[in-house]
């Protein structure tokens, strides 16, 4: 009797615990559950944990935890890429046909198998959404009209894919490690399908489950999604029916908190398991804490900001080139990312093919005020930059703000949440945004793409890329783009990347900041945590708890 009774307080005291964990409490008890993971996390950015339409630093995350995929990227060399669903693939011999066979015996979290026609029907959603990451499947030549011919199930195991192009093949697999490559249950996705009318945004039938993916689940990852409330908190649960070696923890929880200080307490207090965003100041503060331990890895994120050449000023060249002279990038190196990152100038982040480390730009308020009266603004002008309530944005725009106000530009920062922020900056209505980018993919081409492709200048242009949202038309640098994907010699496609990081350097709206290295302080008590080479290889199913 005595132990049932134990038994029942443990689960009790687990519930409380949880429920206090979910309604946000700061400081309300001294140790997280403990088969529970808690991270404190800025996660304001998530808008849909659709996988079809997430484009979010934080999503990419929760879905790589509980979505999968046919490939992922190989974590012990991130050259290559290794099955996750697919057991096995081949190549035509014309380089344009990818025939997959899927592991046998796989399940979703519902206890549906997974099929090829869930990922035929996985691609094409997500190419008839036509969201944010379509254009990742869409370059291969995937149309709303012709993606179940190209996307297709030759059998129940068998998922053939053919492309427009004979493209380097490690280019095509590793755009298929990227979110938008997740496979989603038919079954349960259709079933909460909504019909459409004419008037509705979508130009199908049907919303193929998207109204119910932003906050619902339909996956085969190790940790299935309970719950998302935006701005609060995101609830992770384990999958029973994983078919991967399955998670030791219970769940994961991610409390959105923005302040490194905040995290820096709650972690000391044992409130939370992990702190994501801790400022240089207070890594340097918990590592020092007994029972507490800090890890980093550095990411293929940069930071940067980009000038929308919507107006007039911002597009003038002088103008473009002088704020280049006007960051101080030594004084930002040595505080505001001290320990989280380090001055990086070119589009392509350190590690990848073709990658320069070239940094021309320091800062030179003289340099800039010749700038400036050559492009007919002698006196400086007013602008606005849109920035994301956490640092280090928030800290960098301010060390901008006087910088450029050295040379008589005075800009009016507009705080936001990740969420107001990014929606503003996608509809391009924005004078300057600052912000972070992360590979989707380990392959130059993602960045490549994004900050030197817009074949569609116009509002209307389906290629939303980062040059796309800052109205940057970069002419021939497109054509550069595309012709170095089908170039199968290292050497030579790497010599086009590097040609396409300067002419970006001399001539594109983005000032580049620095490349990211992402720190963590956390609870000794955990084992197997460690942060992964990019934003989406941060996986919580590896971690348990002493």
């Amino acid at each position: 009797m005595s132990g049932m009774l134990n038994k029942r307080m443990r689960v009790m005291t687990t519930t409380a615990a949880l429920a206090l964990l979910l309604a946000g409490a700061p400081q309300a008890f001294a140790a997280t559950p403990a088969d529970t993971l808690v991270e404190g996390w800025a996660i304001d950015d998530i808008i849909t944990l659709d996988p079809g339409e997430a484009f979010e630093i934080s999503t990419a995350e929760i879905t790589a935890n509980s979505y999968s995929k046919l490939v992922n990227l190989d974590l012990n060399d991130t050259s290559k890429v290794v099955g996750e669903l697919a057991d096995s693939w081949t190549i035509s011999d014309d380089g344009l046909t990818y025939t997959f066979k899927l592991k046998p015996g796989l399940k979703f979290a519902s206890g549906n198998p997974i099929t090829a026609e869930d990922v035929a029907f996985s691609f094409e959603r997500a190419v008839k959404l036509d969201k944010s990451p379509a254009f990742l499947l869409t370059q291969f030549g995937l149309t709303g009209d012709n993606v179940t011919e190209k996307a297709k199930a030759a059998d129940e195991t068998t998922f053939v894919l053919t492309v427009d192009k004979a493209y380097a093949p490690s280019f095509v697999l590793n755009v298929l490690t990227s979110t938008v490559a997740s496979v989603v249950d038919k079954k349960v996705v259709m079933e909460h399908a909504k019909a459409m009318t004419p008037t509705d945004e979508y130009k199908y039938d049907t919303d193929f489950g998207n109204e119910y993916l932003k906050t619902g689940y339909a996956g085969s990852g190790p940790f299935k999604v309970r719950e998302w409330r935006a701005n609060e908190v995101v609830v992770m649960e384990r999958n029973d029916n994983y078919f991967g070696e399955k998670p030791p923890l219970a769940r994961v929880i991610y409390r959105h908190m923005k302040e490194s200080a905040g995290q820096r307490l709650a972690l000391e207090n044992g409130d939370i398991d992990v702190a994501r965003n801790l400022e240089p100041g207070d890594v340097d503060a918990v590592s020092k804490k007994e029972g507490i331990a800090t890890t980093s890895a550095p990411k293929g994120t940069l930071y940067y900001f980009s000038l929308n050449q919507k107006n007039e000023t911002l597009a003038k060249p002088e103008v473009i080139e002088a704020f280049k002279y006007l960051v101080d990038y030594d004084a930002i190196g040595e505080t505001l990312i001290k320990g989280i990152g380090q001055i990086h100038q070119t589009f392509l982040p350190a590690g990848q093919l073709g990658a320069l480390d070239d940094k021309p730009y320091k800062l030179d308020v003289a340099k800039a005020k010749e700038l400036l009266a050559k492009a007919g603004v002698p006196d400086g002008f007013s602008v606005t930059m849109d920035v994301r309530n956490t640092q280090p944005v928030t800290g960098i725009a301010e060390n901008v703000q006087q910088t450029l106000a050295q040379a008589g530009i005075k800009l009016e920062i507009i705080p936001g949440d990740g969420k107001q922020t990014l929606t503003k900056y996608r509809a391009r209505q924005h004078d300057i945004y600052i912000g972070q980018w992360g590979s989707d993919y380990f392959d130059p081409n993602s960045n490549a793409e994004t900050f030197t492709f817009n074949p569609d200048n116009s509002d209307e242009g389906k290629n939303k890329t980062l040059a796309w949202r800052n109205a940057w038309d970069p002419k021939d640098l497109s054509a550069k783009t595309q012709a170095a994907l089908l170039e199968k010699d290292s050497a030579k496609r790497a010599a086009i990347y590097e040609e396409l990081q300067k002419e970006v350097l001399a001539r594109g709206p983005f000032v580049m900041l620095f490349q990211q290295i992402e720190v963590a302080g956390y609870s000794d008590k955990l084992k197997g945590f460690k942060l992964g080479p990019s934003f989406d290889t941060n996986f919580v199913y590896t971690i348990s708890k002493e």
